[in-house]
């Protein structure tokens, strides 16, 4: 058998392209056309920290206590709009009225998460005009449910008269909501100011009967209250007065299995909340910070529903309006824009007049391939009109 390697077999043409693969690399090493690793250029220096960028965008959001769901909502603000051009930066707070008093005169505060009753409490300090002037709101959020834990012998919130019950520190919501709610249903406990962490410590020793916590549903430190079977969450009537300022809730077994007995909800109330503002003036730079909050915000809400962020975003009602409150002039600007962008062109008009005027009920895909054929259809009525006016 010869030696020789047939070029036009199979593993001749292999050989012969790797010859021709090796000549050219040869080539090039020689022309300097393919560099050697140790001629590789320098990697270049990671661009300097720009201070002034990295202040420009950021605003401050007052929210709530560690165990609330005010910083868990701040911090999905932040989860979700954080970026190269806007930084959402949480801050605990001490509760709604505080987190106003914060808003309107705390430097490094823009936003604050807070009930929509606390501002009427700003007229006891005299600051009831400075808050028609200096705060706005960007959009209502959801509604908060009073949590009131009691020892399981009382069964009737009527019975906390005289008890001692604690309603969270001075200036907080909770605080402000108890209150109003004892003193419209003619309830007159004895009421303590410790901070949430420790009512829970005192309930369980018996220093307190009972303790009062107002936050949106579910809130883990209450879910996590390790009740050995003691304490339960108690009813508050829908009646009277309280039907004015508050509305229906519920708690379910679902929401606290240790304390909410199955098949027997417990009937609660709810205040509303809102996402509140600094009315920063026209065009200043801390307007346009909020102005970029608020497009981030309303354009990205979408991500605020996905898993793993607090179940109450889907409550949030973007649009709705706030009694006695003034919507800032960004948010109002986009929810404009938004309103006439949903509006049905001419076209969808007449389209879904004709739809409706025979009757025609379709699914949404033959809904849009039929209004497809229908400016179609249209398209070449026109052109048709065109081609007779030019003849005539």
């Amino acid at each position: 058998m010869s030696g020789r390697v047939n070029t036009w077999s199979p593993v001749g043409r292999f050989f012969r392209h790797f010859s021709l693969r090796a000549a050219v690399v040869a080539a090039a090493l020689v022309s300097g056309t393919l560099a050697a690793p140790a001629q590789t250029a320098p990697a270049q220096p990671a661009p300097a920290f720009n201070p002034a960028r990295a202040n420009a965008g950021t605003l401050g959001v007052i929210s709530g206590g560690a165990d609330g769901t005010y910083i868990r909502i701040a911090a999905d603000l932040a989860n979700v709009l954080d970026g190269e051009d806007l930084r959402v930066l949480p801050m605990i707070g001490r509760g709604s009225l505080q987190n106003l008093r914060d808003i309107m005169f705390l430097r490094g505060v823009d936003i604050g998460i807070v009930q929509m009753d606390a501002r009427e409490q700003l007229k006891a300090e005299n600051l009831q005009n400075d808050a028609v002037r200096r705060l706005r709101f960007i959009t209502r959020l959801y509604n908060e449910e009073v949590h009131i834990i009691a020892d399981r012998e009382i069964t009737d919130i009527r019975q906390l008269d005289g008890k001692k019950v604690n309603i969270d520190k001075a200036g907080s919501g909770t605080n402000l909501t108890s209150r109003l709610i004892f003193d419209k249903l003619g309830i007159k406990p004895e009421m303590t100011t410790f901070d949430q962490a420790s009512s829970y410590a005192k309930l369980k020793s018996g220093e307190i009967q009972a303790a009062v916590y107002v936050a949106g549903r579910p809130v883990r430190a209450i879910a996590e209250f390790q009740t050995d079977g003691r304490f339960h969450l108690l009813s508050i009537p829908f009646e009277g007065e309280i039907a004015e300022s508050y509305f229906p809730a519920r708690f379910a077994n679902a929401d606290y299995p240790q304390l909410v007995d199955k098949d027997k909800p417990i009937e609660t109330l709810a205040v509303g909340s809102l996402l509140a503002v600094f009315n920063w003036p026209e065009n200043s730079d801390r307007y346009n910070r909020v102005k970029r909050f608020v497009d981030a915000f309303f354009s990205r809400f979408d991500e605020f529903l996905q898993p793993g962020r607090h179940p109450k975003w889907k409550e949030v009602n973007l649009a709705a309006d706030v009694p006695g409150w003034e919507r800032v002039r960004p948010a109002q600007a986009w929810l404009d824009r938004a309103a006439t962008a949903s509006k049905p062109s001419p076209q969808g008009q007449s389209f879904e007049s004709f739809l409706k005027g025979r009757g025609i009920d379709v699914s949404a895909e033959q809904r849009e391939v039929l209004f497809r054929e229908f400016l179609a259809w249209q398209s070449d009525r026109q052109r048709s009109a065109r081609r007779v006016t030019r003849q005539d």
